[in-house]
């Protein structure tokens, strides 16, 4: 289920504490007496109702469309293994055994990636359906299916489907998920029969929360209302290459061959990539009118209920693999943990799926985490190989500007018609809605169409000299690799069953969309590492860092690159590799230009250090170090900073007695470190005060009002000619949101005491400060006193969990609705250590606050010497039943950084074993 998808009767996923609809309050509280007994329907909800929707874990079912008996068996933590004799046997049981669990789930993902929210929720997700049917995810899905995929994975896919349906047969919704009976209130919505479409239409969804440097090409644009070139690109620096190592370290692109290559190639030299900051005719100043389209596009996309992540920032995750030369067990250790939204049930789904005996009948024996919704297996490992994946960051999405004339658009001087095509939204309890969608004919969804006032904008968007003349305005469309069929379905079945590293490499060609960096090992004692993906080429002088002119076909994208010419890497001579959002590649080892916007490498350093340690000091790194390294919570850009903040000489008593809770403090962020929370905070205010307050609006945290200057400037404002704005964008999207982006920033400046980004005008309370130290200390003393306010005058009593808290919320009626019906589906807080940046990545906003934003959403550390020995956890638990023993089970765990035991083989399953379901034919 989407993390950030909330909807109850007429409401937008994701916007608490809008105002809901008198009637759906009405009925919800209904409910919540009906639950507690309180009224006359009291016996109808009771807790035998409540339960009726909890799976049959024991005994036996019989499943029409079984050729043989198929075994389910769960552990203490209600993870399913499932044994089978044949392929469709295993992935109907599948597909059973997950809707059992998770159907609710399933259905609302379905529903967001085909644009039909309205016909669960009513119609305050009228407009998230039209930008959902305006991208066509379904479409695209549709057509994978009935052109692209394989023909065994389209029999996988019927398989799970009908193996969903005989979940649901016979079923009203109330027997589903306690969710459906809060439904049945509002409106007379039924589940219906999930097609194998449903499933391939999920990976739309997680690849537009992974597509990469949209909202960065966005924010560079809407920065040029108030900065300047210079200022720009000193928010964006070059990613620091000498500093952080990059992913492929042994090998370079080969001019002769034309191919990828490790060990060989030929050094191509600097300059060989595109520069940043080309854009619209070659400017790196966006219009202002394209600046309040793509402020208005920001709000469109925010709205967009997520798949995985935080609307496409803030995705990271880390994973790395050691080979057994290094290793006390002689073979390698892989591990991995995504860092997505956090979400209840947790987006990932643990299991395994067994073959009896691996035939060419039935192929698959393998284990570790999907989607529910998804047959197969996304990340973990078989009986031969390992796998984990990290988001590559490479850039496959991009926006454009089109002129606007008639009824169509302009290209190369003539004026082409659009492809349109009309999509009817349905509305429980509403009339129904039609859009008319237009297309270019290279197959760009107008984005712009989706908002009036985006049209209105576009009518009146000025544009340079280069541009054609206005027409009738200018739209934003968008150019985007998920929006063209492709297969990526058939690599989830091809990793699932590859043997060695030719075969995971064959899988990888096959993933074309989102683009992941592949890690990889095998019992044969080999490590690996493969960028794969539909990469665009762009033309020479553009790199997609800004919005490009749409009018000009030299902007269009002119192929795409090669397997052959992909980086990767195989056994490399220092035994390691680690990937966690860091560049893939040096930039002076490569001609095409991935993405401008890596992950600047603060996790994956800190992660090859821990490593090099080990190895340096002549230890052998175990599973237990390998659990260790992911629960690192140092915090680098304190190691940079906290030295100059104790050289401040401060005259407030209780600021310094604040700033001595720094001195001796190792740099590490436990949730009960009082140094951790007091420098996060003057870390926050630093960033407000250097950076955040000289940002646009369009880029601070909603309702946060400033008085600026009506002019570009970073200097003091003059109190007499200022203006009053208030930010407009959510807190957990606002910028600065002090990632490592802004380690870099401030690395850039911080030997530079009178660097003008360090100047900050007088407040009412506050004096100007004109240098670097002035500037700490008045972030010293903000911290102070916001602590004070949050925590307490007691610094005792301060604690960085205190601040620092994760809260899991119930897929859509957990979010909106009466707060004892929250009560009842959401769990927390938990106060966690880690951070921002760090390797146990618990993300948080610098700008809107210190929750937690993105956690590590699962983790897992592979054994290859005995896969028995492996271990894992989910951030939630099995089951997406509120009141059920698995919904939170591991999250206690999961927080403490314990992982559980991951048993594989036949015997280890059956020790392990605590219920056992026989499902027949």
């Amino acid at each position: 289920m989407p993390p950030n998808t909330t909807a109850s009767s007429g409401q937008k996923p994701g916007k608490s504490g809008r105002k809901k609809g008198r009637k759906a309050r009405l009925f919800l509280i209904v409910l919540v007496l009906a639950l507690f007994g309180g009224v006359a329907y009291g016996g109808y909800w009771g807790v035998s109702t409540v339960r009726a929707s909890f799976p049959q874990t024991k005994g036996s079912l019989t499943l029409d469309g079984l050729s043989g008996p198929v075994d389910v068996k769960r552990d203490g933590n209600g993870i399913p293994q499932i044994y089978a004799s044949s392929d469709e046997d295993l992935f109907m049981a599948q597909g059973y055994v997950q809707a059992q669990d998770r159907f609710y789930e399933m259905d609302v993902r379905r529903h967001m990636t085909s644009g039909r929210l309205s016909e669960m929720f009513g119609s305050g997700q009228v407009k998230n359906d039209e930008f959902l049917r305006t991208m066509g995810w379904d479409r695209v899905a549709k057509e994978e299916y009935d052109k692209k995929l394989s023909a065994s994975t389209k029999k996988y896919l019927q398989a799970y489907a009908k193996g969903v349906n005989a979940y649901l047969k016979g079923k009203d919704g109330k027997d589903i998920s306690l969710e459906y009976a809060a439904l049945g209130f509002t409106n007379d919505y039924q589940p219906q029969e999930w097609t194998p479409v449903d499933s391939v239409a999920w990976l739309k969804a997680m690849a537009w929360d992974l597509r990469g440097n949209m909202q960065d090409e966005i924010d560079r644009s809407l920065m040029t209302s108030r900065l300047g070139p210079k200022q720009i690109a000193d928010l964006y620096p070059e990613y620091p290459y000498s500093r952080n190592k990059t992913i492929t370290q042994e090998g370079q692109y080969d001019s002769v061959t034309g191919s990828y290559v490790q060990g060989g190639g030929t050094t191509l030299g600097s300059g060989t990539q595109s520069t940043a900051g080309t854009g619209l005719a070659g400017n790196t100043t966006a219009p202002g009118g394209l600046q309040s389209q793509l402020s208005k596009l920001y709000n469109v996309l925010d709205n967009v209920p997520t798949a995985v992540g935080v609307n496409g920032n803030g995705i990271g995750s880390n994973s790395w693999v050691v080979a057994g030369k290094y290793t006390i067990t002689g073979k390698p250790l892989l591990a991995n943990d995504p860092h997505l939204s956090a979400s209840l049930p947790s987006v990932w789904y643990q299991m395994g799926l067994h073959c009896t005996s691996v035939s060419s009948k039935c192929q698959y024996d393998v284990s570790g985490y999907t989607f529910a919704g998804m047959p197969g297996v996304v990340i973990g490992h078989n009986q031969d190989i390992a796998w984990g994946m990290t988001n590559s960051g490479v850039d496959v999405t991009d926006l454009y500007l089109e002129k606007i004339t008639g009824e169509g658009y302009e290209r190369d001087g003539k004026v082409l018609p659009f492809t349109t095509r009309r999509e009817t939204i349905k509305v429980a309890g509403g009339a129904d809605k039609t859009i008319v969608v237009r297309e270019t004919k290279d197959g760009m969804p107008l984005l712009s169409d989706r908002d009036d006032e985006l049209v209105k904008v576009g009518k009146k968007a000025t544009v340079d000299s280069g541009a054609p003349d206005r027409g009738d305005g200018y739209a934003i469309a968008l150019r985007w690799t998920a929006l063209d069929p492709g297969n990526s379905m058939d690599a989830v079945f091809q990793l699932d069953r590859a043997s060695n590293w030719t075969e995971f490499r064959t899988a990888a060609a096959s993933f074309d969309v989102p683009s992941q960096n592949l890690i990889y090992a095998d019992t044969n004692n080999h490590i690996g590492y493969q960028l794969p993906g539909k990469i665009p080429i762009r033309a020479k002088g553009d790199d997609g860092s800004l919005p490009s002119p749409g009018w000009n076909s030299k902007y269009r994208w002119t192929g795409y690159i090669k397997q052959s010419e992909l980086p990767y890497e195989y056994d490399p001579k220092r035994g390691y590799i680690v990937t966690a959002n860091q560049a893939v590649v040096d930039k002076d080892k490569y001609p095409y230009t991935l993405t401008t916007d890596w992950g600047y490498g603060t996790r994956s350093q800190r992660i090859t250090d821990l490593i090099e340690a080990k190895i340096k000091g002549g230890g052998k790194i175990s599973t237990d170090d390998m659990r260790q390294m992911q629960l690192d919570d140092s915090s680098e850009i304190a190691k940079l900073i906290v030295p100059k903040l104790l050289k401040i000489d401060v005259a407030d008593k209780n600021v310094r007695d604040a700033q001595k809770l720094l001195e001796g403090w190792d740099y590490t962020q436990d949730a009960d470190s009082a140094a951790a929370a007091y420098f996060n905070a003057t870390w926050r205010n630093i960033l407000k005060l250097a950076f955040g307050n000289k940002l646009p609006k369009e880029l601070r945290v909603k309702g946060q009002c400033l008085n600026v200057a009506p002019v570009d400037t970073t200097g003091p404002a003059d109190e007499n000619q200022t203006v009053r704005e208030c930010g407009q964008r959510e807190a957990d999207q606002s910028q600065p949101d002090g990632g490592d982006r802004w380690f870099e920033v401030v690395r850039k400046i911080v030997d530079d005491p009178n660097n003008d980004w360090w100047k900050a005008p007088k407040t009412r309370l506050d004096k100007a400060a004109d240098n670097r130290d002035e500037l700490f200390a008045r972030a010293m003393k903000d911290a102070r006193w916001e602590l004070t306010a949050k925590l307490g005058k007691d610094m005792d009593t301060w604690s960085w969990g205190r601040l620092h808290r994760l809260f899991l919320k119930n897929q859509t009626l957990g979010t909106e609705g009466p707060g004892v019906l929250q009560y009842m589906l959401n769990r927390g807080p938990w106060k966690l250590g880690g951070g921002e940046a760090t390797v146990n990545a618990t993300g948080w906003n610098a700008a809107g606050g210190y929750g937690v934003v993105w956690v590590p959403s699962m983790r897992m550390v592979v054994n290859l010497d005995d896969f028995d020995k492996s271990k894992w956890i989910n951030l939630s638990g099995a089951s997406g039943h509120a009141y059920s023993a698995h919904y939170t089970d591991q999250t206690d765990k999961w927080a403490k950084g314990e992982l559980l035991p991951w048993s594989f083989s036949g015997n280890a399953v059956d020790k392990s074993t605590s219920d056992t379901l026989v499902l027949k034919p």
